[in-house]
């Protein structure tokens, strides 16, 4: 008999009598792979990487050397009969093997090398975890090195050489008898091996020094969202548009010229604003942000320029104004185009003279500040109008940077969402794995005329009423669900290749990169995913 003709429904039998379920003679319980993520997930958040890695591995091994001791105990000529792990993987649903190589073992070629594809931990962690630096295929190798080895009679350790989670194509492994391995096993072996007390001491220090690595990590995530100047990864930049805005801020912040940033309300331009400072070299100087819409025109120049004592009623004391104290920094006026035509002036002979004369002194005090400004005016057609100098105008539009709307970066749409989930799930101690797939096509579909800023405030409604482990369209605000149901309503026709590139992009996010999770998804072969990923540079 060969394994090939095991099928699941001989081994499998179930009993109403006593409510078991049996495969071959032991009784088994049946979990979702979920659950089984989800389990992977508490492991990694409670105890980390390799600790976690230890347990599952040795899980696997214990699985595949008993799956191994049934099957010789049921079937002892299926064993004795060539390969069959591969075949078992598939039978379970661990994982399908799309290509095996075998040989005795003996000489420089592995005993077995395998190409496999729709991986279940790789499906899980990639939507529960993320992506990964390294193989997460712990439990499938942990199963195969137990199966062989009691197969062999002999010590056979596999070794994952490639995983779809840190971006492979496949995930593939090899195995060899333990001497056979000449070296190479020894950072993996001791994942197979039950620790010793020192062992134990030194992995609890790793772990603890993890730990601190990883809330590092959470606080430089979370400070991206309150005030992002990273590009890498603050900045969502998957669109074309927004990759070159960003290509020229970083131009841009390595020269001292005036920066005008211009673009719709709620769009980020102080986040760009940002990102220019922090990546000059006045990053070790301050950011002075100041929003000149909201204050009065007499109030605005006393806080620019400071004032003298007794210099109008109520100024009791001298005061520095925001231009001394940006010295060494950056100075960003939000909605330049909201001020006066008189306070145009004075800021004009501040840009021309690099100096500032305090209300009510005719000292003048030296300036060495870097100015960005920002409007969501049109501030060519306000010159025309006679709203804004030209002079001015021409004086702040050194280099001018445009921030598209989010509706003309769909693209970037469900990363920026997953980072506002992530911010609002750790302030509001929530635990949300994501977005569903019915919310990922509302977020595309919608216009967004508030921009990042209506963005935040929709995954943060979301959030704070979501009941379930995913955010449903009913925890949406009403605005988006009574919407446009079309794709993109508010857009001009789009090129069918632009819906594909689109669509794919959408899919790509919603399973957090698994590519075999949304080639499924597509309704299409992993082959063609990866052909249009390449066609659309998205690779």
């Amino acid at each position: 008999m060969k394994i090939e003709e095991l099928s699941l429904s001989s081994l499998l039998s179930h009993s109403s009598k006593d409510a078991s379920v049996h495969f071959m003679q032991q009784r088994v319980l049946i979990f979702d792979a979920l659950s089984q993520g989800l389990l992977r997930k508490e492991l990694l958040d409670t105890f980390g990487y390799h600790k976690t890695r230890k347990v599952l591995t040795r899980f696997g091994f214990a699985h595949g050397w008993r799956t191994a001791q049934m099957i010789k105990s049921d079937f002892p000529e299926v064993l004795d009969g060539g390969h069959g792990g591969e075949y078992l993987h598939q039978l379970l649903g661990l994982v399908n093997t799309t290509k095996l190589e075998m040989t005795d073992g003996e000489g420089e070629q592995p005993l077995i090398r395998s190409e496999m594809e729709n991986s279940f931990e790789v499906e899980q962690h990639l939507n529960l975890i993320g992506p990964a630096n390294e193989c997460v295929c712990w439990t499938l190798v942990g199963f195969a090195s137990g199966y062989e080895t009691f197969k062999h009679n002999r010590e056979v350790y596999f070794i994952e050489t490639k995983c779809v989670a840190k971006g492979d194509p496949y995930c593939e492994m090899e195995g060899r008898f333990k001497e056979r391995w000449d070296g190479r096993l020894d950072s993996h072996l001791p994942y197979f091996e039950m620790d010793s007390s020192r062992k134990a001491l030194d992995e609890q220090e790793r772990h603890i020094k993890e730990l601190e690595q990883r809330l590092s990590a959470r606080k430089q995530e979370l400070s991206l969202l309150e005030n992002p100047i990273d590009p890498i990864p603050g900045f969502i930049a998957r669109s074309p548009n927004m990759t070159k805005l960003i290509n020229i801020a970083s131009r841009a912040a390595q020269v001292n010229a005036t920066v005008l940033v211009s673009g719709s309300s709620g769009v980020g331009k102080e986040h760009i604003s940002r990102y220019v400072h922090q990546a000059s070299s006045r990053s070790n100087g301050p950011f002075i942000s100041v929003n000149c819409g909201a204050l009065s025109e007499t109030l605005l120049e006393a806080e620019l320029f400071g004032h003298t004592k007794g210099a109008f009623t109520g100024a009791d004391k001298a005061r520095t104004g925001l231009f001394e104290e940006a010295n060494g920094g950056t100075i960003f006026l939000d909605e330049i185009g909201e001020t006066s035509l008189n306070m145009q002036v004075k800021l004009l002979r501040v840009l021309q003279e690099k100096e500032v004369k305090r209300i009510g002194e005719n000292i003048s005090r030296s300036l060495d500040v870097r100015v960005i400004v920002a409007t969501n005016r049109n501030l060519s057609e306000e010159v025309n109008k006679g709203n804004f100098r030209q002079d001015l105008f021409y004086r702040l539009r050194v280099i001018e940077l445009n921030v598209p709307n989010l509706a003309e970066r769909r693209e970037d749409i469900v990363p920026i969402a997953n980072l506002f989930l992530l911010k609002f799930n750790l302030s509001m101690e929530r635990n949300i794995i994501g977005l569903s797939r019915c919310v990922v096509k509302r977020l595309m579909d919608y216009s967004w005329p508030g921009n990042v800023r209506e963005l935040a405030n929709t995954i943060e409604y979301a959030v704070a009423l979501c009941n379930s482990e995913w955010i449903e369209e009913s925890d949406l605000p009403a605005e988006l669900t009574s919407a446009c149901s079309q794709p993109h309503c508010n857009d001009p026709l789009l090129q069918l290749e632009t819906v594909e590139k689109q669509h794919i992009l959408a899919a790509l996010e919603h399973h957090q990169g698994d590519k075999i999770a949304t080639a499924t998804s597509l309704g299409i072969a992993l082959s063609t995913l990866y052909r249009k990923l390449s066609l659309y540079h998205l690779a």
